[in-house]
């Protein structure tokens, strides 16, 4: 095997999709770092190694350590406040006093004192980057890189103000083998994730689990994982729609989605919880799908949430005994759906709109909203708009789901208000 004696850059950043807290927003990094951090450095030459890929006890350890300090450059991309990123560039600068950049997400406050340091913006679209500021990104990055490749000067903090401090220094022992080793999972692990997710796109649940069973079994307890398992397994129905739906929960509360704050989260244990209802009846199950899909909404206006949670409202109205209960189901899921056609319509509104990763979602998800407030000719529109995008089988399926629970839910508004008992 031909040796890569290529200059590393390493890579520190979270994995999968996660959510600023602050902002509501949740951000694909893995787009990040596909889209942009990768494309930039290959293009300069250097041979980029994901952070992420050090496959270690969960504490930052021995080769963790000694990447930071021998890699030509390290890219810190310290989106949503992660803290592991962010120590982990703590320890960059305080091994090696130049050759780092810090990059965050456009939107959302720079966590922790690193005003002092020049840091590299890019754009988010929802949870993805469009196709015009990944190429911007692309381009700033890669002057970005030579420059810090060719200054003399620190970029440390800790060098800076401290500049008689000696760099430390550590020979080459094992150091390739670690990159070997290191670069081998992060394209398996991407193969793996890669595959899932277009058995997903093409409607075959059964190998979207096969992969990311193994994913999961490479890199245990990752939430994006989990929850792309956890979705995967009911979808799939096998042996029976009631034990996928039984095995998706067990496999969705790895992440505690009684105390979880994370939209992807609440909206997979809402949409199991749902369809454990449909499944047997049990109101509780009903009870908690909306719980998990109110916090979901509620803590980051998560459209997805907010859809199935009016759509879970509608279902529970008619079981109401008390009628002013019935009455507070059916109001709030006509201002649920009021809140989240605001939501949307401002993002279809926007410039950028037709470069979100999510378009389809949106459409998919106004329409229903529309259908459900009677307003019929926009219902219509959203909807033709959602099926020129050629959604997968799965994704008309629960679309048409969600849109025949709506007309539903409507019918049954109609003959409650035109009873004699009506208020």
């Amino acid at each position: 095997m031909t040796k890569d004696n290529r200059q590393v850059c390493f890579v520190v950043m979270g994995f999968g999709k996660k959510t600023d807290y602050e902002t509501g927003r949740t951000l694909d990094l893995d787009a990040t770092y596909s889209a942009i951090i990768a494309p930039a450095v290959e293009a300069e030459g250097l041979r980029c190694i994901r952070s992420d890929e050090i496959v270690h006890s969960g504490v930052i350890d021995v080769e963790m350590y000694e990447m930071l300090l021998r890699a030509e450059l390290v890219i810190a991309d310290i989106s949503t406040g992660n803290v592991n990123a962010v120590y982990e560039l703590g320890v960059r600068h305080a091994l090696r006093s130049q050759a780092t950049i810090i990059m965050k997400e456009d939107v959302g406050r720079l966590y922790f004192d690193l005003d002092h340091s020049n840091t590299f913006h890019y754009e988010h679209l929802g949870k993805d980057i469009g196709h015009s500021e990944a190429i911007r990104a692309q381009k700033a990055l890669r002057a970005l890189i030579n420059k810090a490749l060719a200054s003399p000067r620190p970029d440390s903090p800790v060098y800076t103000y401290l500049p008689r401090l000696q760099q430390p220094s550590m020979t080459d022992n094992e150091y390739r083998q670690l990159l070997d080793e290191t670069e081998a999972v992060q394209e398996k692990l991407f193969a793996l994730i890669q595959s899932g997710q277009q058995a997903f796109k093409d409607s075959r649940a059964d190998d979207a689990v096969k992969a990311f069973t193994a994913a999961d079994q490479m890199k245990p307890g990752e939430p994006y994982l989990v929850q792309q398992l956890a979705l995967a397994t009911y979808k799939a129905g096998k042996p029976s729609k009631l034990d996928a739906l039984i095995e998706g929960l067990r496999i969705i509360d790895q992440l505690a989605p009684d105390k979880s704050n994370d939209p992807e989260t609440l909206g997979i244990t809402g949409a199991i919880r749902k369809r454990l209802w449909q499944e047997t009846g049990d109101l509780a199950q009903l009870n908690a799908a909306i719980r998990y899909y109110g916090r979901g909404f509620e803590v980051t206006r998560d459209y997805y949430n907010g859809e199935n949670l009016a759509v879970c409202y509608d279902f529970r109205a008619p079981l109401q005994v008390d009628q002013a209960e019935a009455q507070y189901d059916a109001l709030s899921a006509r201002k649920v759906r009021q809140a989240t056609i605001e939501i949307l319509t401002s993002l279809v509104a926007s410039p950028s709109f037709d470069q979100r990763s999510d378009a389809l979602w949106i459409y998919a998800s106004l329409a229903n909203c529309c259908f459900a407030l009677n307003q019929i000719e926009h219902a219509q529109k959203y909807e033709a708009a959602f099926l020129k995008l050629a959604p997968a089988d799965w994704e008309i399926e629960t679309y048409t789901a969600n849109k025949n629970a709506v007309l539903q839910g409507r019918e049954q508004e109609q003959v409650a208000n035109s009873s004699p008992l009506a208020p």
